[in-house]
């Protein structure tokens, strides 16, 4: 949507995008969608064009859905019920649903992280636990995976997060490779996050 911020959509699009580089494994398939489309502008102002509008197109299986944040994820995103709807109708078939910075207030407003644990942008983790008091909120790291579920601090920190997903489905070779590939320090047993069993 207008407003989505570059890190958040980036960070895991260019990570998982990476994938096709490596030999011996499915490389992912990354593609956007939007409510339109007509370009996307960031809040930084780049200009993406939706490979998908999700109001009229067909979707493909989404198997693995990233809800970057956006500049109104605090605000008039969360009553999209449209866009609410998809995140419901897809997380209930996908794989993994991921989240980065404020995305988690609209995984959390659609009613996907019921009973689940989950971690949002730190300044906004107030308001997240008053909005949601039914949920369990963790701070102090930069990822909470819980069930098929991985919600991140974004900014920066959502590289962490997209790469802890491949070293999960691809294995710490792929992982470091990809990490080196794109300089990024990487090393999961150094960084804080959550894994809920």
């Amino acid at each position: 949507m207008d407003g989505v911020y570059n890190t958040e959509l980036t960070a895991p699009f260019d990570i998982f995008h990476h994938t096709i580089l490596r030999d011996n494994i499915k490389a992912m398939k990354v593609f956007t969608i939007a409510n339109t489309a007509e370009p996307i502008k960031t809040f930084e102002g780049l200009m993406l064009i939706p490979d998908l509008n999700y109001l009229e197109d067909s979707l493909p299986k989404i198997d693995m859905l990233v809800v970057p944040s956006a500049e109104n994820h605090l605000s008039s995103d969360l009553e999209d019920e449209k866009m609410l709807e998809l995140v419901r109708r897809v997380s209930d078939e996908a794989q993994f649903v991921m989240s980065h910075c404020d995305g988690a207030f609209v995984l959390a407003e659609s009613g996907v992280l019921e009973g689940r644990e989950s971690t949002t942008f730190p300044a906004d983790i107030p308001e997240y636990r008053q909005r949601y008091p039914g949920l369990v909120v963790h701070d102090s790291v930069l990822f909470v995976h819980d069930g098929k579920f991985i919600t991140s601090v974004g900014g920066a920190k959502s590289f962490e997060a997209s790469l802890y997903l491949i070293e999960l489905l691809y294995g710490k070779k792929v992982a470091d490779e990809i990490a080196e590939g794109m300089v990024i320090d990487w090393d999961l047993n150094s960084i804080p996050f959550v894994i809920v069993e």
